[in-house]
């Protein structure tokens, strides 16, 4: 469960900030990752919950951006959304495509402090 790893990343990024900027309690974080990078969005939550016990995070709200897989047909020179990946394009049925987004890390992106 590697959700617990990025867990303590993202606490580690929040103590940082918070002695940087100087508050006391995060309310809430928007995270943004792609949706094949294999990050369950309820597992980091409950370990997000379990490890924020105790920090000035806890309690706070996870928010989640979590981007589209999108690939490139060279066939018929179109790009597509989709919601799992898929080897062939769905407005052409070509094979010819290249995997252009969905595969994004984890990035804080904004927080919500007191």
């Amino acid at each position: 469960m590697h959700e617990m790893s990025l867990t303590q990343s993202i606490l580690a990024i929040i103590e940082e900030h918070a002695k940087q900027h100087g508050f006391s309690k995060v309310n809430s974080i928007r995270l943004s990752f792609g949706r094949l990078s294999s990050i369950e969005p309820e597992t980091l939550n409950f370990a997000f919950e379990v490890l924020s016990e105790g920090t000035r995070a806890h309690g706070a709200r996870l928010l989640f951006d979590i981007l589209p897989v999108s690939i490139y047909c060279m066939h018929c020179e179109r790009t597509s959304e989709l919601s799992t990946y898929a080897a062939h394009c769905p407005l052409c049925g070509s094979a010819e495509v290249m995997l252009q987004g969905g595969t994004e890390e984890l990035k804080l992106i904004e927080m919500d402090v007191d």
